[in-house]
């Protein structure tokens, strides 16, 4: 339309175009609503998924639901196919009642007169007033086709309520009757009515006559919504009822199954006291009685492997302290020996050699059984300052990269510039970053080693990347058990105890942050060590992802060099987990 375009006069500036275009406030209200019904519609999943008593009984009601939808459809459709055919079976008999007395009329007439006059006679016997009642009409024939004059009718019943298909029917066939259904309208403003019209054709005095009679159905009508109603209301009240049937049923297996769940819940958490009630002895209580024979053998079990731990924790921290008196006394004496090796034979100036160099080996394995055993008492404490990892970092890569040069593996740090701050304990954060490094220079096969330092606004992170022989699937998850090597066979140039990484993953803990490890065979490995800001405060994602997205260029290889006795005696807590 010309008038929904506004004139080019009237067509606002940009600066007002923009001004109209900006979103008024109230705008966020369907978004906060739409979060909401989101909210709400993954609740309902969540408790959809969780719930077998509500998929169940949801199941019921909609199943009951639709069969009783279609046994009530199937009824109602029967009902109505017996009314109406009863209908017309009655009907039929009265119009043909009804024929034999317009015969009689019209035979004493002629013309439209005569068909009014037995319109009339044939509805005074019934009132479309009356429930059931009908109304008459009829029409002459002339040369075989129905006149075009005003009908004859009763009362202010309107002609057009005939069908033209009934009167076409009832014009060129031979049958007694024709009937069908149609809607019974008035000229006087009474409301409209279903009905059933039923037409026949006479003769008399030479002439053709149609008489057709319109039954009402409102009688009918009024039938079948009584038969509407008395199902759906029945309906319901057998699906509600079939609902509450299966809510009963359904709880009482899903209680004891519930009850189980808490109480395997409670066993997880340390409570092996907890039991099942039984009661009863159906499939549920037979249930309830295995799951608290279960728990009582795990209980048991649980006693006797905690019990069995705390001896050997016991032992081992019994041992360390009873043999740090006699490794004294052989240090001792092993110092001695070594200061003189240049004035002893060659073979015994080697056995001096081998002597220190082993005692340094047992003091280093002493010292760490030391440390598990304070962490598996629960006796290891921080001392926790403000450091930047950064300066840390470079501290660690100086002392190691002699080795790191020996092995033929430069050591590229990436760091930021900004300060990397965190609360923790320096000490123990140098040794696990130690353990890594020499880790990376042992077993990254003269591939350049890169260590990295992230930070986010929870969290600082440092990770050290070789591209060495890697790990092999399932052992990134083992290289933190104590004593655990990928090859029993390789040997430890430097060596480690076997409980390096094991200490090392110990102390992230005991900051509240984690230690992991990512390889992958032929592509080398990576050791993500993830500190909070604060000693024990929570975070959420590692600054640096566990697996590395683009490898670091090889830096050229050195050629590798053997480690000297001072390099691996400088060099403490060395393991050699990660061997293949």
């Amino acid at each position: 339309m010309s008038s929904s375009n506004p004139p080019a006069s009237d067509s606002p500036s940009p600066d007002e175009a923009i001004a109209v275009s900006a979103p008024p406030p109230v705008h966020i209200v369907p978004s906060s609503m739409g979060r909401r019904l989101r909210r709400i519609g993954r609740r309902v999943v969540k408790r959809w998924r969780r719930s077998i008593q509500i998929r169940v009984v949801s199941s019921t009601l909609i199943v009951s639901a639709l069969v009783v939808a279609f046994l009530g459809f199937v009824v109602l459709a029967q009902v109505k196919s017996g009314l109406l055919q009863a209908k017309v079976h009655s009907s039929s008999n009265d119009e043909l009642n009804g024929l034999a007395t317009a015969q009689q009329s019209l035979s004493q007439g002629t013309g439209i007169n005569a068909v009014q006059t037995t319109v009339q006679t044939l509805s005074t016997q019934q009132s479309r007033r009356q429930p059931g009642g009908y109304e008459v009409i009829g029409y002459v024939e002339i040369a075989g086709r129905v006149s075009i004059s005003q009908p004859a009718k009763s009362g202010e019943f309107d002609a057009s309520s005939i069908p033209q298909k009934l009167i076409d029917a009832v014009t060129k066939g031979d049958a007694r009757y024709y009937y069908t259904y149609t809607t019974m309208r008035f000229t006087d403003g009474s409301p409209s009515k279903p009905g059933l019209a039923i037409g026949s054709s006479i003769s008399a005095n030479n002439n053709r006559f149609q008489i057709y009679y319109v039954f009402s159905l409102e009688q009918e009508e009024q039938t079948l919504a009584l038969v509407w109603r008395t199902l759906l209301f029945s309906g319901i009240a057998l699906v509600v009822l079939l609902a509450g049937i299966a809510w009963l049923v359904t709880r009482q297996v899903v209680t004891p199954v519930r009850m189980a769940a808490r109480i395997a819940e409670r066993l997880a958490d340390g409570r092996l006291q907890e039991r099942m009630r039984t009661k009863g002895e159906d499939d549920l209580a037979r249930l309830a009685a295995s799951f608290n024979k279960m728990a009582e053998s795990l209980q048991r079990q649980i006693r006797r492997l905690e019990d069995l731990s705390r001896i050997q924790r016991r032992f081992v921290s019994d041992v360390s302290h009873e043999l740090r008196t006699p490794l004294t006394t052989v240090r001792m004496a092993a110092d001695v020996l070594f200061e003189a090796r240049q004035q002893l034979d060659p073979a015994s100036s080697r056995s001096a050699e081998l002597l220190q160099t082993q005692l340094d080996r047992f003091e280093s394995l002493l010292a760490d059984l030391l440390e598990i055993s304070r962490h598996d008492a629960g006796a290891a404490s921080l001392e926790a300052d403000p450091i930047d990892l950064r300066d840390l970092v470079r501290h660690v890569v100086d002392a190691t990269e002699p080795l790191a040069a020996r092995r033929g593996s430069v050591v590229n740090l990436h760091l930021p510039e900004e300060p990397c701050v965190c609360e923790a304990d320096g000490r123990r954060v140098e040794r696990i970053l130690r353990n890594l490094l020499v880790n990376a220079a042992e077993h990254g096969e003269g591939q350049p080693i890169d260590v990295f330092v992230a930070a986010n606004r929870d969290a600082l992170a440092v990770a050290v990347r070789d591209h060495g022989i890697g790990l092999r699937p399932g052992e990134a998850s083992l290289v933190f058990n104590r004593f655990w090597r990928a090859d029993p066979a390789r040997a430890r140039t430097t060596g480690g105890t076997g409980l390096g990484l094991s200490i090392a993953s110990e102390d992230a803990r005991l900051h509240g942050g984690r230690l992991q490890a990512w390889g992958e065979r032929g592509r080398g490995s990576q050791f993500v060590l993830t500190l909070p800001r604060a000693v024990g405060s929570l975070f959420t994602t590692s600054p640096i992802p566990l697996e590395p997205n683009d490898d670091a260029p090889p830096a050229p290889r050195l050629q590798p060099a053997p480690a000297t006795a001072a390099d691996l005696t400088n060099i403490r807590s060395v393991t050699g987990q990660r061997a293949p």
